[in-house]
């Protein structure tokens, strides 16, 4: 071996040592206090739920300086079957209120919903919750045709049924989409023909407005067909279909 390659590999070994020296000691200094930083972290805890490091852009509606989750509820579903909150966890969801005899915004807002079921066709992962605000009319049988004639096929897509009371304070105070019964409409019932949208760990997300602040709901109403509707509102499936996505990959 040359004396020039003996040199190189003294270089090196120097090198290597001086590395040892100085920056093992900081790295196990900075484990060994808890220091490391938290995007080091593969995960965050955000309010009682773990989100991990492929947290989208998407932003959580803040209610008192914290992230406003799904209130608990539970109802029957189009089968029978008792539904609560915990059956969504772990899902990516999209929570509407509707009624069967709905003669105007309903069908429209089924159809669009059925679109997006087909976009995310046989992802286990994902569903949809839909409230009656009609439960004296909607019993599971009748919300079980209404499926079956809409063709909602998948299984975490449950239409719930049961007290009316409660079905109306979750969509209004719990969700702030608003439902009503007001004689001097069609059908008496008046509703917001909003989405929402909730993550995996039952948080209620929403892409931003051109303002900054978080949308909160998706207009539910206009197809991706239509584009814009007669007020020159424009369609949000398109982009409530970006924004589940997103979310599928956190």
């Amino acid at each position: 071996m040359s004396k020039k390659q003996n040199y190189s590999f003294v270089g090196i070994a120097f090198i290597i040592l001086v590395f040892g020296i100085i920056f093992i000691p900081r790295i196990v200094d900075r484990i060994s206090n808890g220091d490391t930083v938290r995007s080091d972290s593969r995960s965050q805890n955000v309010a009682n739920g773990d989100v991990n490091s492929t947290k989208s852009d998407l932003v959580f509606l803040n209610i008192n300086g914290a992230p406003k989750k799904v209130p608990e509820f539970s109802f029957t579903n189009q089968e029978g079957k008792i539904i609560t909150d915990k059956d969504y966890l772990g899902k990516v969801y999209v929570v509407e209120f509707f009624f069967t005899t709905c003669p105007t915004i309903c069908p429209r807002m089924n159809k669009n919903l059925i679109e997006i079921q087909d976009e995310f066709k046989g992802l286990e992962n994902f569903g949809v919750a839909s409230f009656t605000i009609t439960p004296e009319i909607d019993t599971p049988e009748v919300l079980k045709a209404y499926a079956e004639r809409y063709g909602i096929t998948n299984s975490n897509w449950h239409l719930m049924t049961g007290e009316e009371e409660k079905i109306y304070e979750l969509a209004n105070v719990g969700f702030n989409i608003y439902v009503g019964k007001d004689d001097s409409v069609e059908a008496g019932f008046e509703h917001s023909g909003n989405f929402a949208l909730i993550d995996k760990h039952g948080f209620i997300r929403s892409r931003k407005d051109e303002f900054g602040n978080p949308k909160i709901f998706y207009a539910g109403i206009i197809s991706e067909e239509e584009q814009v509707d007669d007020d020159g509102m424009k369609e949000e499936i398109s982009m409530l279909k970006e924004d589940i996505a997103k979310l599928l990959k956190e």
